[in-house]
């Protein structure tokens, strides 16, 4: 399993609902990782997307304690073993964990890789993402060159997990 997130300088992922900046590329980026993969979310995740449909060309599970929820075209798990009898088939490089909050640091000891898109700005947020560069079970492994768009500067960072469950 691997996780893909953006976050601003102190780890912020969200504010009422919303990512905290939609850069084009960032979106490009994470279209490409997880095309024909299987993606992982929680319910309000899910229900923040486009259109509240899920995600185009993936097998789209959506985590929730509500057990009478249902989505057309989505596999719907009320636990974390729900998903991971679900998902055990898939080969495990395949299947990213997209959101939120919750979702990331219940999933975040099964993933092996992080792909961390970091803005080098800070943004109103309540909803955050563990710290993985204080994290001793997580390395940096890889940081492209700052990437620009309209006034936001930011990089994509990929981290390994040294203690994966």
């Amino acid at each position: 399993m691997k996780i893909i997130v953006s976050v601003d300088k102190n780890w912020a992922i969200g504010y009422k609902g919303n990512l905290l900046q939609r850069v084009p590329e960032d979106m490009k980026q994470f279209k490409e990782k997880t095309w024909g993969k299987v993606v992982v979310m929680g319910r309000l995740t899910f229900e923040s997307l486009p259109k509240k449909e899920p995600l185009p060309n993936r097998t789209n599970i959506i985590l929730t304690r509500d057990k009478d929820y249902s989505v057309d075209n989505a596999i719907v798990c009320n636990s974390i073993e729900e998903v991971f009898k679900t998902t055990k088939f898939c080969n495990a490089e395949d299947i990213f964990i997209i959101g939120g909050e919750k979702i990331y640091k219940m999933f975040l000891p099964y993933c092996s890789k992080a792909y961390i898109t970091k803005f080098h700005k800070e943004y109103p947020a309540d909803t955050f993402f563990p710290n993985l560069d204080e994290n001793k079970n997580w390395r940096l492994i890889e940081k492209s060159e700052e990437k620009k768009y309209q006034d936001l500067s930011f990089e994509y960072n990929t981290y390994e997990n040294l203690n994966k469950i």
